[in-house]
């Protein structure tokens, strides 16, 4: 696929509007996915500059690094755009396209270990503020490192609902599951 739109990195703020500014109205988006059905490629456009930065930013928490989460994000579209004949309607195409990156994460992670880094032996000189911003970012650290130790499916569950705020229903669905009532 050769999308100019896919051709920026994904992620950047400004490679794409807020999701609320880029969103596509039900109506809309069904008509994009059945003009990518007929291969017409600028539709698709349309999809990916809606949910790109959704899809990228699921990538990034899953994955924790810029550039593999922009290597996923590409994939995740391009497997959507090669598959987007087999979208059958039952659920949303956000859920869909979701499902797609949820699956491209795992499969990444099976395939890498996790890096880590050293942390360097003495910090540099403090600057106003340094010692609350250390602190932010060690808390984010091990924030990060123990979602990173969740089962895989407890981790996209976390991810989905917290980050990306879906419903209990729409993570089941991702993750073809059910919500335990």
């Amino acid at each position: 696929m050769t999308s100019s739109v896919l051709a920026l990195p994904l992620g950047l703020a400004a490679a794409a509007p807020a999701a609320e500014e880029g969103a596509l109205p039900r109506e809309a988006e069904r008509e994009a996915i059945e003009a990518c059905r007929r291969g017409e490629r600028e539709a698709f456009d349309r999809l990916v500059l809606r949910y790109q930065r959704d899809v990228y930013r699921l990538c990034y928490r899953y994955v924790n690094s810029h550039e593999d989460a922009n290597d996923l994000a590409q994939e995740v579209f391009l497997k959507a755009w090669r598959g987007i004949g087999r979208f059958r309607g039952d659920s949303s195409f956000s859920t869909w396209l979701y499902r797609i990156a949820v699956n491209a994460c795992l499969n990444f992670r099976a395939l890498k270990r996790p890096q880590t880094q050293e942390l360097p032996e003495a910090l540099a000189d403090p600057v106003p503020g340094a010692a609350a911003r250390v602190e932010r970012d060690d808390e984010a650290r091990r924030v990060r490192a123990a979602v990173s130790r969740l089962p895989e499916k407890q981790r996209a569950t976390l991810i989905l609902k917290l980050y990306h705020e879906l419903t209990h229903e729409e993570v089941a669905e991702i993750l073809g599951s059910t919500v335990a009532r």
